[in-house]
């Protein structure tokens, strides 16, 4: 890949896992001349059961790879725990603009909502993070957090229509939307703040109609961010809206090179390739 000197901008994309392609999707979807360089750090995972100076450093080696190894002008960070806790280490390890997806969604619901009340669902570190709460409140707006543990793994297994699938949905958003009320919320928008929730977006607005008359709009918070990085990155890519032959797309991975080329394409929406394998250390 070419460095800063080429014509073509080199982004470089990092998550824990491969749900971070749902984010390469959006961006190839805005920028589909450049060049991409995904990494997902699938021997450390998960990283939510890890202390943050430890997630910190797994980000940092990640971010450094990309960088100074495959020559990325631009990280985005596709990976809602190192954003809420490594964020700053990663911007202060490396010298090109770094966007992750917590401050992305948020400012897309400050443009949704009118009633300044949102709700978050994500993951257990993440909610356990309050990152969402608190860049939704740098936004003037009050969120409720609530972690869904059972919805990475039901993506997984491919179960994005299933019933069961729409069940527990249907549970997590009762129980969220009982506990807004208490807090006399009036909420107007959900945030995914999972990058395997995308996936089940279809699903979740399905569930949501069936709640009752008071519409909620939902951010996808991997739409959000490759909006946000088209304006960060200053216009470097083409305007094209589409994927393109142009679109060169390099994935590696630090193990499970065969789940990521499995189930890597139901995130990204078309065949991932070869994923290469690479060693970050300890």
């Amino acid at each position: 890949m070419n460095g800063p000197s080429g014509n073509v901008p080199t982004i470089g994309v990092f998550d824990s896992g491969f749900g971070g392609l749902t984010v390469l999707r959006a961006l190839i979807a805005r920028m589909p001349q450049a060049r991409f360089a995904f990494l997902g750090d699938t021997a450390r995972l998960p990283y939510g059961s890890k202390s943050r100076r430890t997630i910190a450093r797994y980000a940092v080696q990640s971010a450094q790879f990309l960088v100074n190894e495959q020559g990325a002008e631009y990280l985005v960070i596709a990976c809602n725990t190192a954003s809420a806790l490594a964020l700053d280490a990663i911007q202060e390890a490396v010298p090109v603009p770094v966007l992750g997806v917590i401050e992305p969604g948020a400012a897309a619901a400050r443009a949704a909502s009118t009633t300044r009340d949102v709700l978050v669902v994500a993951t257990d570190a993440t909610v356990h993070s309050h990152a969402y709460s608190a860049a939704c409140q740098a936004q003037g707006l009050r969120a409720l957090e609530k972690a869904c543990p059972l919805l990475v793994p039901l993506v997984e297994e491919g179960w994005t229509s299933h019933p069961v699938t729409a069940e527990v949905i249907r549970i997590y958003l009762d129980e969220l939307r009982a506990d807004a009320a208490t807090r006399g919320m009036s909420a107007d928008t959900l945030v995914l703040g999972c990058t395997h929730y995308p996936l089940l977006r279809p699903l979740i607005q399905q569930v949501l109609d069936g709640c009752g008359p008071c519409a909620i709009r939902v951010i996808d918070s991997a739409e959000s961010t490759a909006e946000a990085a088209v304006k960060l990155f200053n216009g470097r890519t083409a305007n094209a809206t589409g994927l393109t032959a142009h679109t060169e797309i390099r994935c590696f991975a630090t193990d499970s090179v065969e789940k990521f080329e499995r189930l890597g394409s139901r995130f990204l929406e078309r065949p991932v390739g070869r994923v290469e394998l690479i060693d970050l250390g300890g």
